[in-house]
């Protein structure tokens, strides 16, 4: 039996290669039909932000990435609500459709996963 996979993604887009890196695992691991999650963390919330200009900071767009999650097979996506909030993002303006957690599903989450990959 495959073991189930949790991807912690805590950087923002533009901040060096860690969020494309997160993405790249979590496609890879669809692909191969893992069991895996996403969660959204910290700076990583600013991945799911509209709007975005990676071209400015001479970054690669991650948004085709991100919605090519679904179709590779990782369907719970999960952001922090203290870092969204922190952040002042609300959840209903997000490019992506997440679960928004607080700091106790957060651990219940995290508890539930095999293997915890945080980048």
């Amino acid at each position: 039996m495959a073991k189930s996979m949790l991807i912690i993604s805590r950087q923002a887009p533009w901040n060096g290669p860690s969020a494309r890196e997160a993405l790249d695992i979590a496609l890879a691991g669809g692909a191969f039909d893992l069991p895996l999650a996403m969660l959204f963390l910290d700076d990583g919330v600013f991945q799911l932000a509209p709007g975005q200009q990676p071209a400015a900071v001479q970054q690669k767009n991650l948004a085709a990435n991100l919605q090519a999650l679904p179709m590779f097979g990782v369907d719970e996506l999960f952001a922090c609500g203290h870092s969204l909030s922190r952040r002042g993002l609300g959840s209903d303006a997000l490019e992506l459709p997440v679960q928004v957690l607080d700091d106790q599903a957060l651990a219940a989450l995290i508890a539930r996963f095999d293997l915890v990959v945080t980048l």
